[in-house]
Parts: structure tokens; C-alpha cells; sequence
């Protein structure tokens, strides 16, 4: 296991070109409130614990080797990382990195955190994970098929690969981006561009294609009456999760 002194973020220039830097502006303007469960960063709080499950009980983290691309502030890294898994979280956005530090060191969570595109960590660290997850992240880069390629090449022989994100069609529009962001208030306006979501359709091609096979698909529904969250196999219509193997 790793060492509870985990190294500052690395703020050394990435080689790879797959980030918008508009998408990464978002993040890093938020960044102070990532911990804060009213803030903007609430839905990420209320579905950690459900993600966190889904992925526990299929790929048990205890022991484990754990890559979390796209971590932000870190949510999903310390919750693993708390199961007992060694988890590496890396983000191209450097604030939001910061503030995962910081919290790393008042919650005593040992996880190590840099700052590195999945791409570039690939050509370093080749097989050398057990789990990858790339959370609610795909949808924000230019080119969700070169992370996909790189999260595939991460993961060890037979070890998983966890992805989320949102689904392209009508409903998803009005659920997703009318609803969640201009009605419901649940996220920032502007957060998700209708042209960069993505079908399972194409999301599982590109997967196939880096050698991954499906395991499991998983929708996220909210109930706004309720405002609850809660998972469905049946509907992945807007929000959804793929579970795959190397």
C-alpha cells in the first residue's frame, strides 16, 4: 500500500492535445466548492455512494491498484481509496487537483493525485492497474475514443474499466441539460453540450475497439420529487455506466 505522504500535484506541460480548455476553465472555477454537498458539486456527493457500490460489487477494491481519470476533487478517488484500495487520481485541471490535496491531508484518505492526461500516463504506466474509472468525465474531452484507448491500455489483463456519462437524444436533452441544469438547478448552466454527449452505441464501439468486452451496464435515474438518485439496468436512456474487462 501506498504511503500516507502523497506528493504534490504534478504541474509539469502534458503532451497530449485531448482536453478543451473551456471544459477545464468550468472546473477550475468551481474548484472551492467541490467538498461542499450544497454546493454545485451535490449530485456528485449524492451519487458517489450508489457509483461507489455498483463498482465495489463488481471489482472488489480492497488491494487493489486504482487509477481514477478525471478525479477533480476527488469524491470517487478517497471513497475507493477508503475500501482499501491504492488509488492515483489524475485531472488536467490543476485547482481542482489542489483542493483534492488539501483535502487528502485534513481527511487523512492516503491517495496520490497528479496531474497528467490519461493518454500520457499510458505510455508510462502500461498495464499496471487493476481498476480504471473514468466517472462523468468522457463528455467534457474532444476526444472520448483516445481516453477510452488510454484507460484500456492502463488496466492489466483481465482487470475492469468503469466509465459514466450521458446519453445523446431528446430525452436526454430535456432530462439532462434543460432539466438538471435550467429547472432543476442540480448543475451549473452550461455544464453538458448536447453535441459532445455520448450513445452506449458508440461509447461500447469504441471500447471494442481498445479490446475491452461489456460486463455490465447500469442507468442513473433521479426522481426530482423524491430528489433521490437511484440505479436501473432497464433505463439508460440519459445518465448511464459501463462496467467492461480487458
Amino acid at each position: 500500500m501506498m504511503s500516507d505522504t502523497a506528493p504534490s500535484p504534478n504541474t509539469n506541460a502534458d503532451t497530449s492535445s485531448n482536453f478543451d480548455p473551456a471544459e477545464l476553465a468550468k472546473f477550475q472555477a468551481l474548484a472551492s466548492r467541490w467538498w461542499d454537498p450544497e454546493s454545485e458539486f451535490r449530485p456528485l456527493h449524492e451519487i458517489n455512494p450508489l457509483r461507489l457500490e455498483w463498482i465495489a460489487g463488481l471489482a472488489p477494491l480492497t488491494g487493489k491498484r486504482v487509477l481514477d481519470v478525471g478525479c477533480g476533487g476527488g469524491i470517487l478517488a478517497e471513497a475507493m481509496a477508503k475500501r482499501g484500495a491504492e488509488v492515483l487520481g489524475i485531472d488536467l485541471a490543476d485547482r481542482p487537483l489542489k483542493v483534492a490535496e488539501l483535502h487528502r491531508l485534513e481527511s487523512g484518505v492516503p491517495v496520490r493525485y497528479e496531474r497528467i492526461a490519461a493518454e500520457d500516463l499510458a505510455q508510462r504506466e502500461a498495464q499496471r492497474y487493476d481498476i480504471v474509472t473514468c466517472m462523468e468525465m468522457l463528455e467534457h474531452v474532444p476526444d472520448p475514443e483516445s481516453t477510452v484507448r488510454a484507460c484500456a491500455t492502463l488496466v492489466k489483463p483481465g482487470g475492469h474499466v468503469f466509465f459514466s456519462t450521458i446519453n445523446r437524444n431528446p430525452k436526454a436533452f430535456l432530462l439532462a441539460i434543460v432539466g438538471a441544469e435550467y429547472v432543476l438547478r442540480l448543475l451549473p448552466r452550461g455544464t453538458h453540450q448536447y453535441d459532445k454527449l455520448i450513445k452506449p452505441s458508440e461509447l461500447l464501439g469504441a471500447a471494442r475497439r481498445a479490446g475491452l468486452e461489456l460486463i455490465e451496464m447500469m442507468g442513473l435515474l433521479y426522481n426530482p420529487f423524491t430528489r433521490a438518485f437511484s440505479l436501473d439496468p432497464r433505463d439508460v436512456d440519459v445518465n448511464y455506466m459501463v462496467a467492461l474487462r480487458r
